[in-house]
């Protein structure tokens, strides 16, 4: 297929946190509010001047420094932004919005603050903490709007005059919206027999939209998209098969290339910087305000095997049934980070019941924080392919069989 036309700048983005629309927006007086959980709603993260930035740790190096202050067996993603903050390199934060989610992601924010990481010039810098709760009835929603505006929004209004009322949440909200849609209908695209875009390419455009001011994207999802509208599908399928990625946090481009490379095409993403649920419309009503709406949304929505409770255990067993077979997908790989608690139950037993209870194909694997090298997963995937592609076979040669005996 031909290259899309933004796709080396949406790759450069990517290469650091403090890139090239991150710094455009500092420069225009914007307030940059840093985040790493879908659990602190993204939208409140945007009212009137600021924007936020989901953080990452691209080209991690060593991590020797945060391996010290937390310990070896926290996950990797938690120590490469432990690592990365005492580096220096979240200096052009204004403000950093962390949930009690885990252990070591506590324990990453614990240290960033003592270790005093962020710009000590910046006197209006401020740490907060969001307790957020397991399940989603409105006692639960009740309790993360009280987190919201004592821990959050009532310190943003003091420290830099932001609105926070129920017209600017709407406000954002719909700036929100624009940018799901965009991203979903780029995405509906993976629907086809012969995609117009790969998982790969779709997985840095999305990433881009959670680390950019969001309303400097937009112009280039746009192109992109009136692109794609018009690209030509390669004559010859270079995929065996077609998957659905599950699970904890990826905002690594290479290990989504690396399952591709080795002949399954990533269809749906339904894991943390995903488009699921991260990329879905908040529909938003007038009878009751915006806030209350937007905190009952993130916890109905989110995919988080931290929600403990048993409806929303089977709605996430359901949710991957229903990106498979709505996206045409062979089977599902479940992946896991190194030593992330919640994802270890949650990927051994999911993965059992999408193979054993609904019948459809998967792999489960645990992988390090980057993992686009991995030797060990290059061949599981590799196998998996394999496994799928026999599937396949005999499915086709049944349906023959039948088909001969039918005409008989």
């Amino acid at each position: 297929m031909k290259d899309l036309k933004h796709m080396i700048y949406f790759e450069s983005l990517l290469e650091d946190a403090h890139n090239e629309l991150v710094r455009k927006a500092k420069v225009n007086g914007k307030i940059a509010l840093g985040y790493t959980c879908f659990h602190m709603p993204e939208v409140l993260l945007n009212l009137g001047e600021c924007f936020s930035v989901r953080l990452r740790a691209p080209n991690m190096g060593s991590m020797d420094i945060a391996t010290y202050y937390m310990a070896s067996s926290a996950c990797e993603y938690s120590r490469a932004l432990l690592e990365r903050a005492i580096e220096g390199n979240y200096h052009f934060l204004d403000a950093m919005a962390g949930v009690d989610c885990c252990e070591a992601m506590n324990r990453c924010m614990e240290n960033m603050e003592l270790l005093e990481t962020n710009d000590p010039t910046k006197e209006k810098f401020f740490w907060t903490n969001l307790d957020i709760p397991c399940s989603d009835d409105e006692d639960c929603v009740n309790h993360l709007i009280e987190q919201v505006s004592r821990n959050f929004l009532k310190p943003l209004h003091e420290k830099y005059g932001v609105d926070i009322s129920d017209g600017a949440i709407r406000k954002s909200v719909e700036e929100h919206n624009k940018i799901c849609r965009l991203i979903t209908e780029i995405g509906e695209f993976r629907t086809e027999i012969k995609p117009v875009i790969t998982g790969a390419e779709f997985h840095k455009i999305c990433l881009v939209t959670y680390i950019c001011p969001k309303e400097d994207v937009i112009p280039y999802l746009e192109e992109t998209l009136e692109e794609i509208k018009t690209r030509e599908a390669d004559v010859k399928n270079h995929y065996r098969a077609r998957v659905v990625v599950v699970g904890s946090e990826i905002d690594d481009p290479e290990l989504i290339e690396l399952i591709e490379d080795n002949g399954a095409l990533v269809v749906a993403d339904r894991f943390c910087y995903g488009s699921f649920p991260g990329r879905t419309e908040i529909i938003l009503n007038e009878e009751e305000d915006a806030l209350t709406q937007v905190c009952r949304r993130y916890l109905k929505d989110t995919e988080c095997p931290r929600q403990c409770s048993n409806h929303k255990v089977q709605y996430r067993y359901d949710r991957a049934k229903q990106l498979a077979k709505y996206f045409h997908a062979d089977g599902v790989i479940y992946e896991q980070m190194k030593f992330c608690t919640y994802w270890s139950f949650e990927r051994t037993l999911a993965s059992h019941v999408l193979q054993n209870e609904y019948g459809i194909p998967s792999l489960s694997i645990d992988r390090p924080y980057r993992s686009g090298t991995s030797g060990q997963l290059r061949t599981r995937v590799q196998a998996f392919v394999e496994s799928l592609e026999i599937k396949m076979i005999k499915a086709r040669k049944n349906e023959k069989e039948e088909t001969i005996k039918g005409g008989k």
